[in-house]
């Protein structure tokens, strides 16, 4: 029997040892010809994407080269070609240039042509390419997007943080080891709401002890309640952080009755703080919203305000039953979907009016049709079977509407003036503020200020600083960071930057860490027109002068919070 006719014979096999032989024969006839690398015109006519023939090393020692695969043959190579053919569809020779490219000298420079990336093949298996996948150089730039111009000052972020990154090419060894002189001096500086004048730029932060005081200044907030083995903010979304902690008040009522009872001590501290303009503004957060109450003269309102986000129908129907007047200030309702600064509850009452007597005719007409759609129903008898909508369920497709505004930044809600005082009452009556089972069950909401109140708790946020080398062209450099977290809220945010401003020499950048419910506080809620308040009847709130007068500017950052800060040459730009 011959060994064609052998199974699984193949003409083209051949041993090892044998392809060895061929190779050193080879290559001993080829030494004379291949004395350096491929010419020029060899190497335009090397197939892309195809492994060029290397016959094995040079005898000449003109240096070590990649090894050729020794089960290559030159049907490998013609097949490859063809392949890479196939999958591009046109002749190397007849590719296209992208525009704005030249064929002056092809041989010499590398075109950047349309390539197609490759697909893996499989000869044995005899199969087909799954795709392929055009990825074409694009003839035009991309649009960046133009960033802010450089200012003295940034606008004013009404959202709360729960992170801050500074980074700076300058160290930030000034923030680290206070003494514990230079730690009370900062409390101390807090609680008598003094400020401290710092020159334009420090030459040694670290020797600076005013410097260094008004850091421990800028760290500290109020709290309350207080318990060590809770983390009281976030309270939104916070239940998986809470699970299995210790939670006496759970199972016991008049526990509960107590915690609601001190709480509601402070929530009307606080007010009253508020309302004297003692206060500049405080936040109440629960398990399912938050409320930022300002003062007078605050964002550029000449009454007190409180916005709170996200609400639901039923929390604000329940507003509504108590005789709130409350607006939405980012529900469309004109035609041009235009959005207005404000719209009271009886603007809603008539225009809700309007809808309803609208809607009577529809609903007339809804009648007919389904009267005249289960007509054939009576035809066959089973009328009585068939269940037809009811009143409730007409109701809830007239709300509809309503009821898609229910957790996202739409359902924001502005109060003003004297119903402030009146939602002060509502939630420190409503229960709904106050979980009823899960982790965060009896827990009262918590309440974060800027100064002290009644029943509060000083605390501070945490700083770590970290010296780390990046890798650069030239090698490595420095780069310092300042990390702050806890609850941050606005009037830290420019603290920290007056005080780095003149530490770090006029540049430093920072990422902020929002608090994603929260982001909406940043609406304008007041007429763009309006005139921005003074700051003389606040000067004794607790802030320092340049954080005031940011705070009585209107807000100019729209449903987005500033992301990304940048400080250089004394001049900040920003990114939301």
């Amino acid at each position: 029997m011959s060994s064609e006719m052998l199974p699984g014979y193949s003409p083209s096999f051949k041993k090892p040892s044998e392809i060895l032989r061929l190779s050193r024969r080879r290559s001993r006839s080829e030494a004379g010809a291949r004395t350096g690398l491929f010419s020029p015109g060899e190497a335009a006519r090397r197939v892309p994407g195809v492994r060029p023939f290397s016959p094995g090393p040079h005898r000449s020692g003109s240096g070590p080269v990649k090894r050729r695969n020794p089960f290559a043959n030159l049907e490998n190579t013609v097949a490859a070609k063809k392949r890479a053919e196939s999958v591009t569809g046109i002749c190397p020779q007849e590719r296209e240039p992208l525009p704005g490219t030249e064929q002056e000298n092809p041989a010499t420079e590398l075109k950047p042509y349309r390539l197609v990336e490759d697909v893996i093949w499989r000869e044995n298996l005899k199969t087909e390419p799954v795709a392929t996948i055009e990825i074409q150089s694009p003839e035009k730039p991309l649009p960046t997007p133009e960033p802010c111009k450089a200012s003295v000052t940034y606008p004013a972020d009404w959202s709360l943080k729960t992170r801050l990154l500074f980074t700076s090419s300058q160290p930030f060894t000034w923030t680290d080891h206070l003494k514990a002189q230079e730690e009370a001096q900062g409390l101390i500086l807090h609680c008598r709401a003094t400020p401290v004048s710092l020159p334009p730029s420090i030459a040694e932060p670290k020797s600076s002890t005013d410097l260094r005081c008004a850091f421990q200044q800028a760290l500290v907030y109020w709290l309350h309640p207080t318990f060590p083995w809770l983390q009281l903010f976030p309270r939104v979304g916070a239940d998986r952080k809470m699970m299995g902690k210790n939670s006496p008040w759970t199972q016991d009522e008049a526990l509960q009755q107590v915690l609601m009872s001190e709480w509601a001590l402070s929530f009307t501290s606080l007010y009253n703080l508020l309302k004297a303009k003692l206060c500049p503004y405080f936040y109440v957060c629960t398990y399912q919203f938050t409320v930022l109450f300002r003062a007078a003269g605050i964002a550029g309102s000449d009454v007190l305000t409180a916005v709170m986000s996200p609400t639901t129908r039923g929390i604000r129907e329940a507003m509504k039953n108590e005789g709130i007047d409350f607006s939405l200030p980012l529900v469309t309702n004109d035609p041009n979907k235009k959005t207005k600064a404000s719209e009271s509850t009886s603007e809603l009452d008539e225009k809700t009016q309007e809808v309803e007597n609208t809607s009577e005719g529809e609903e007339a007409r809804m009648d007919s049709d389904e009267d005249e759609s289960f007509s054939w129903l009576e035809e066959m008898g089973v009328e009585d079977k068939i269940k037809k909508p009811d009143a409730i369920s007409i109701k809830l497709r007239k709300e509809k509407n309503e009821v898609k505004l229910d957790h996202r930044p739409e359902s924001v809600v502005l109060v003003k003036g004297a119903n402030t005082f009146t939602l002060l009452n509502f939630l420190i009556n409503c229960k709904s503020i106050v979980a009823a089972a899960g982790p965060q069950a009896g827990l009262p909401p918590t309440l974060l200020s800027p100064v002290a109140f009644r029943g509060a708790t000083m605390h501070t946020m945490k700083a770590r600083s970290v010296n780390v080398k990046t890798q650069v062209r030239s090698g490595y450099k420095d780069q310092f960071s300042l990390e702050i977290t806890g609850p941050v809220m606005p009037h830290a945010v420019h603290s920290l930057t007056l005080l780095l401003k003149a530490a770090q020499r006029g540049s430093f950048s920072a990422s902020l860490y929002t608090h994603e419910p929260t982001t909406v506080f940043n609406t304008p809620v007041h007429p763009q027109n309006s005139k921005e308040m003074n700051s003389a009847e606040l000067a004794n709130c607790g802030l320092h002068p340049l954080t005031l007068e940011q705070f009585t500017q209107l807000s100019t950052l729209g449903k987005s919070s500033i992301r990304h800060l940048d400080l250089s040459d004394y001049k900040y730009t920003w990114k939301c």
